[in-house]
């Protein structure tokens, strides 16, 4: 004879096991943070500005779109100032379970990045570049995103001519818009 005890047991391991089973993680779990409205201040090889952001999820949430804008005012390294927009989109490669990132500039070249996870330790995200369309593939460019909290995040754009180390070209600090 079972008794009731045992059932009750028998039902919470068997009702956990399936909920385990047919919940999927998240692949949008590192960059979800990410979605809504951001502003800040740029700084790097254009001289110091400010910089506005949106992410937006598209497509059946199939994807995450990034718009930016960076403004430069005239300074003494950009004598008319400068806007610069690009337009990302983030998506979840099934077969290599890591988030790509593409990035279009409006200078003509396109960016191909993978979220790399043995580099990326929670609060740091670290998008590698794969290829560049337009551009030079023999170099190498690197996103990282520091996140400080939930409404705030710093992003590090480094570039590496051919055989040379990684350097800065921009950083900028971004907090949430309420």
């Amino acid at each position: 004879m079972i008794r009731p005890f045992v059932v009750v047991l028998l039902f919470i391991a068997y009702s956990t096991n399936a909920h385990s089973e047919g919940t999927k993680p998240d692949p949008w779990q590192p960059v979800r943070f990410l979605i809504g409205n951001w502003q800040g201040t740029a700084s790097g090889q254009a001289g110091t500005g400010t910089v506005t952001r949106s992410y937006d999820f598209i497509l059946s949430d199939r994807f995450i779109q990034e718009r930016n804008m960076s403004t430069y005012p005239p300074q003494a390294k950009k004598t008319k100032g400068e806007v610069h927009h690009h337009l990302g989109i983030l998506s979840f490669d099934r077969k290599r379970k890591t988030v790509m990132l593409r990035q279009f500039h409006e200078e003509s070249f396109v960016n191909l990045y993978a979220l790399n996870p043995a580099a990326s330790k929670p609060p740091i995200l670290v998008f590698e570049s794969e290829s560049f369309e337009n551009f030079d593939n023999s170099w190498k460019a690197k996103e990282t995103y520091e996140i400080i909290s939930d409404d705030e995040f710093i992003e590090t754009f480094e570039l590496a001519p051919p055989g040379k180390p990684f350097e800065v070209y921009s950083r900028n600090h971004f907090k949430r818009i309420p």
